[in-house]
């Protein structure tokens, strides 16, 4: 591991630990050069997913989307970053364990907001606004009469 400060290669882990609910692990490190200290996680490799979109394209499946997009439902919300992080990890954990090569990102919505939906309702509101593309006042009253329910 390269040291991100002087860019030598001779650092050794101080310490390590697993990281709670996700399957990675938190290493602390030091290098030997200019005994500057960084953490570095470690996560287990998987099999590359390809998310199929609504225009039938293929792109690589980025966790980062998944997260703007409840990171903006979210906006100004009663949500602990912490629940959030929880939310998103167990999203990602579904898909994983889904063990397929392509999923359709419609798949990865309903995930979303089934996970959204038992968190807080107008999260889930504001992202199936955007994920459904509400047309008119109609479809969004619908949406709300069914999570009033």
């Amino acid at each position: 591991m390269r040291c991100p400060f002087c860019n030598q290669d001779n650092t050794r882990v101080v310490d390590s630990r697993p990281v709670e609910e996700t399957n990675s692990i938190r290493r602390r490190r030091m290098c030997d050069e200019c005994g500057k200290r960084f953490t570095t996680y470690e996560r287990v490799e998987t099999i590359p997913l390809i998310v199929i979109k609504k225009d039938q394209t293929r792109e690589e499946y980025d966790r980062q989307k998944i997260e703007a997009g409840v990171l903006r439902a979210c906006y100004k919300r009663p949500i602990s970053v912490e629940t959030i992080k929880t939310m998103i990890d167990s999203i990602e954990t579904e898909i994983f364990n889904m063990e397929e090569r392509e999923i359709p990102s419609s798949r990865i919505g309903e995930m979303v907001m089934e996970h959204l939906k038992k968190t807080d309702a107008v999260a889930y509101v504001r992202f199936a606004s955007v994920y459904r593309e509400f047309k008119d006042v109609n479809t969004f009253m619908d949406e709300l009469k069914k999570v009033l329910e």
